[in-house]
């Protein structure tokens, strides 16, 4: 008899889950993926019981709806790193150097992946941020404009289809993908994913998270440890061309 689990998931990223059935296939689990439109939602159908587990955030992410909505879920497990890149519009620049005063730069209209979006920006010398309000500033934290861009916020799954109509693009590592982007081709400026030059790279680590009565369920730790094996990471590394860094203790 099988046990089914359903999992939440954002984007066409998933050959990873093909890889952990296999490999939960004598234990009688079957992952079953619940794909979601946006990053509004897994949350709360897992925190309503629609399913079991969901794969799509990172732990700042979890942390703000968590404190926003009041959801009582937890992470049980490390998975990937999804580094923010800024991709431009090839029709109008091909490095960060060509980004100019006047040009729009579409990021993450959530709290957490906009603050991160424009600390890249401040990484690649666009804007200062605020230093007091640490890894998430927002706009209103800009204290400086060494070009003076406009700055376009939209949900995070639409920023590609936004490319055109802008200068440039941030967008996580999935939504890229999933969009056809190539991580190390299409962009000029790449997040820092190094937790000995970045202090933010703790938070920026992708978790699968369960309700919190069930964190301690054994069918569910065996998914986590499915996932963290080396026949996944070698699945990532082959499908992804350096979209995902995979994160957790002892990948390498």
């Amino acid at each position: 008899e099988t046990t089914v689990v359903k999992v939440g998931v954002v984007g066409e990223y998933n050959a990873q889950w093909d890889t952990i059935n296999e490999l939960l296939a004598d234990d009688g689990i079957q992952v079953e993926l619940v794909k979601f439109t946006d990053y509004a939602a897994p949350n709360r159908a897992l925190n309503d019981g629609e399913i079991d587990l969901n794969a799509f955030q990172h732990k700042a992410f979890l942390a703000n709806d968590i404190q926003q909505k009041g959801y009582d879920i937890v992470d049980i497990g490390d998975t990937i790193i999804a580094p923010l890149g800024i991709y431009n519009n090839k029709d109008k620049i091909s490095s960060i150097e060509e980004i100019k005063d006047g040009d729009v730069i579409a990021i993450p209209s959530d709290l957490t992946n906009g603050g991160r979006a424009l600390k890249l920006l401040e990484a690649a010398g666009i804007i200062e941020c605020d230093p007091a309000k640490g890894v998430v500033p927002t706009k209103a934290d800009i204290t400086k404009y060494n070009k003076q861009i406009e700055i376009m916020e939209a949900e995070s799954a639409t920023l590609a289809n936004l490319l055109p109509d802008c200068t440039a693009a941030i967008i996580n590592g999935g939504n890229a993908f999933t969009a056809g982007l190539n991580p190390v081709t299409d962009t000029i400026f790449v997040e820092d994913v190094n937790p000995e030059t970045n202090a933010a790279v703790p938070d920026l680590v992708n978790v699968i998270v369960a309700r919190t009565e069930d964190k301690d369920n054994e069918v569910y730790k065996k998914i986590v440890e499915a996932y963290q094996t080396p026949e996944v990471q070698k699945t990532i590394e082959d499908e992804y061309q350096g979209a995902f860094v995979c994160a957790w203790e002892g990948a390498e």
